[in-house]
């Protein structure tokens, strides 16, 4: 577990999925990220898989006990060039109040001085200001601009809705700094 003055970060727990629901339900949430919205059910399953991987923390607000959003962590190979992405959604409901800045500064400053990362990146859609906003606080530093990267939809005929995508990264030395 990770504490700041106003978070907890931790495993998921199967309880999860009300809070899980409460914001992968809401399609506006999908409008950067891959998918469609869930349904409680499927929430449950999703709080499942998640409390077994170690991929995704919930990020809960310590006055409340209420899980505002969560936090992707994951390990690219190969392991020996010690680089982590790093990908967050939050709850719309608890936006602009620097939770995912506070989050995923955290969980940085947890990799760096407790796994030994050498270098996190992160990928967010150059519309989603918000998005490249929170890895500017994190003064992680732009380094890509990917024209037409992915695609998560397609249209009426069945073609691609490509995409375009910032890549942003930062280095233990950096971050140390």
């Amino acid at each position: 577990m990770i504490t700041t003055p106003r978070l907890l970060i931790r495993p998921f727990q199967d309880e999860d999925y009300t809070a899980l629901f409460d914001y992968l339900a809401n399609p506006d949430v999908y409008r950067f990220e891959p998918g469609e919205p869930i349904t409680l059910e499927e929430a449950k399953q999703l709080t499942h898989e998640r409390a077994q991987s170690t991929e995704f923390l919930a990020v809960i607000l310590r006055s409340s006990q209420i899980m505002v959003g969560h936090l992707y962590f994951k390990q690219i190979d190969p392991p020996q060039f010690a680089t982590w992405e790093l990908g967050y959604i939050f709850n719309p409901k608890f936006h602009n109040q620097g939770y995912a800045t506070e989050a995923s500064k955290a969980l940085l400053h947890y990799g760096f001085n407790e796994l030994g990362i050498h270098r996190v990146f992160a990928r967010c859609n150059p519309e989603n200001i918000a998005s490249w906003k929170v890895l500017e606080k994190l003064n992680m530093r732009r380094e890509g601009y990917f024209r037409q990267k992915a695609f998560f939809r397609r249209d009426a005929q069945g073609s691609p809705l490509w995409f375009d995508a910032l890549e942003y990264a930062i280095l233990a030395e950096e971050m140390a700094a």
